[in-house]
């Protein structure tokens, strides 16, 4: 913006504001009177548009605490008609700015030209004609451009399911209207997802900020995630693990499969389902199964009998002697 147009432009008259508005209720202000005057909101409505333009342009000064100091000191001088024009002696509007600080004897500016540069946040080697003067948004402070739209930020809870398989989600926005959000295969407990440019408008004509939504995926009863890999623990009889058996095991949002347990597997042993774990991008994961051996907690009398003989007739092995070896050396 050029230093003339902070003279000319009364801000919070745009806003609809006092001068001693607090930043919470600029912020409040600005935000309803954007939603009114949206371009989305109004479709093929200039005059919407063109007051979008200025309040948009009249918020990006007034909300940062820098540029409202400078253009609230701008417009004090203004008052008193110190202008940036050519007079008729070519520096009519340059010794009005001048007369703002001390004069030395005779009537004659004494103020250090650096103290006239900081006040506008011009630097070395800038000047009056071009550079941060001529910056068509961000007032005095120039380099960069328009600015990027604010950031929003959304939080959504998520299925297990639905996390490791992806699907689109409908989310409240911040004006209340309905947001569909595409969930991503795959996505993670405490995963942030960028939709970029689905923010908060740009004061200034710049890019839209951008949604950020949070996830939260709620545990699943059975599987839990291992980073591609899906887990699942599944009990097994004594017999089945003793002897061997081919059981089922469940699959996330599929039919159970069968695999095989080899005799005498113990508790613990995980066995592999290729490719049914999770998929993404980066690759697919596998079903890991760990089978547990449950132990009966009721056995009828004949039940009882077969294991005693069952105990009669196993190995005179102890299980626990490498154990025991090993805490004593």
């Amino acid at each position: 913006m050029a230093s003339q147009d902070w003279f000319d432009k009364d801000f919070y008259k745009t806003l609809g504001v006092s001068k001693d508005i607090s930043e919470a209720d600029l912020k409040k202000t600005y935000r309803k009177l954007a939603r009114k005057y949206h371009p989305d909101s109004n479709p093929g409505d200039a005059a919407a548009e063109a007051k979008f333009k200025e309040i948009s342009e009249a918020y990006s000064v007034l909300s940062d605490a820098e540029q409202r100091s400078e253009y609230d000191q701008i417009r004090a001088m203004g008052a008193g008609g110190a202008r940036f024009t050519s007079g008729a002696t070519g520096n009519g509007g340059f010794e009005d700015v001048f007369s703002a600080f001390n004069r030395g004897r005779g009537g004659q500016p004494t103020a250090d030209f650096d103290d006239i540069f900081a006040m506008f946040n011009q630097g070395g080697g800038g000047s009056f004609g071009s550079g941060r003067f001529g910056q068509p948004s961000g007032g005095f402070r120039g380099y960069g451009g328009p600015h990027k739209g604010a950031d929003v930020t959304a939080r959504t809870t998520l299925s297990f399911a639905t996390a490791v398989q992806g699907e689109t989600v409908t989310l409240q926005g911040e004006d209340g209207k309905p947001l569909k959000v595409k969930i991503p295969a795959g996505v993670k407990d405490g995963q942030k997802i960028r939709l970029r440019g689905r923010g908060r408008p740009s004061p200034d004509g710049g890019e839209a900020g951008d949604i950020v939504v949070q996830v939260t995926v709620k545990p699943h009863p059975v599987f839990t995630r291992d980073e591609l890999n899906l887990r699942v623990t599944v009990p097994i009889t004594f017999t089945e693990a003793a002897l061997g058996a081919t059981i089922e095991v469940p699959t996330l949002g599929g039919d159970p499969v069968k695999l095989k347990v080899a005799p005498g597997t113990p508790s613990g042993r995980v066995l592999r389902v290729k490719g049914r774990g999770v998929t993404t991008s980066k690759g697919t994961g596998d079903l890991l199964a760990e089978v547990q051996v449950a132990v009966p907690s009721h056995l009828d009398e004949a039940a009882k009998e077969a294991l005693e003989r069952f105990r009669a007739a196993e190995p005179a092995e102890n299980p626990r002697a490498e154990l025991l070896a090993k805490a004593r050396g």
